[in-house]
């Protein structure tokens, strides 16, 4: 009599133990933050919108219009400030201020800086005979215009809202099957980038605001112009991407700053570079 084989181990099942794809981040805090930022992003749209088209800031000048700008601009700090106070951390080591912070800094650089460029390589027209408090580059760009201090405050609530979208969508990417090479999270960046820059020169331009704003050649600003103003967010989306991602690693005011100006450099590089091969027609 042949003993019997022994019972072959039956097989166990794969169990795929990577986390689940998400939109909002794994760390609590950041998470607050993110869905503050969208959900106050309507709200800014709307309220600029009314700002823009109606005229309203015609009647006004430096004064009136700063007033109504920072009545739009204060809520991303101010409510924040006011609803979000985690037991754990103080109120400067909070993902939506650091995020804020980072934002200020680079949205400062980029209008101090690189609006020159919109206005010499992009041809970009800022004409508000009402507005006479400017801030901008003494050295960059031909100084043939100047840019008003009200879009210091327009620029930041514009690039939370860009940064913001940007970073949830990279997260969902990024923890999805989607995520199968680096080439991938390039092209979702990219994406974005593109389409922000092209979603702002679309909607901010329009033939009843031409005296004020306008591009000298529209077609061509949207067509190439806004592949220039993507450069921005190739460079800041996977940047500020990093603040606070990991809980365990979260960023000081110090780094966060630090952060921010070397993305306003390397945009500035970016942009020059830029500039160098396809030239600066509006010089």
């Amino acid at each position: 009599m042949t003993p019997t084989a022994a019972a072959a181990p039956a097989s166990r099942p794969v169990i795929d133990v990577r986390p689940a794809p998400r939109w909002l981040s794994s760390n609590p805090d950041k998470a607050w933050g993110e869905r503050f930022f969208l959900l106050y992003s309507p709200v800014w749209m709307l309220a600029f919108g009314i700002y823009q088209r109606s005229r309203v800031g015609d009647r006004f000048g430096d004064v009136g219009n700063l007033l109504v700008t920072l009545a739009i601009f204060a809520p991303v700090w101010l409510v924040p400030a006011l609803l979000h106070r985690p037991a754990d951390r103080r109120w400067y080591e909070t993902y939506w201020f650091k995020f804020d912070v980072w934002i200020l800094v680079y949205s400062a650089i980029g209008t101090y800086f690189l609006t020159e460029y919109f206005f010499d390589v992009l041809g970009m027209v800022y004409h508000y005979p009402h507005l006479h408090w400017t801030f901008d580059s003494a050295l960059v760009g031909s100084g043939r215009q100047s840019v008003p201090v009200i879009m210091y405050l327009h620029a930041h609530y514009f690039f939370v809202t860009y940064h913001t979208t940007a970073v949830v969508v990279m997260r969902r990417v990024r923890s999805s099957r989607l995520n199968v090479h680096p080439v991938v999270g390039a092209l979702v960046v990219a994406a974005t980038a593109w389409f922000w820059a092209r979603a702002e020169m679309t909607l901010t331009t329009s033939p009843s605001l031409a005296d004020q704003f306008r591009y000298e050649d529209l077609a061509w600003a949207l067509r190439w112009g806004s592949l220039v103003y993507a450069c921005y967010f190739v460079v800041s989306f996977p940047m500020v991407y990093r603040l606070d991602e990991d809980a365990r690693d979260p960023w000081t005011v110090r780094r966060t700053v630090v952060e921010s100006l070397a993305a306003g450099m390397l945009t500035f590089i970016l942009l020059d570079l830029v500039t160098a091969a396809i030239g600066a027609p509006y010089r």
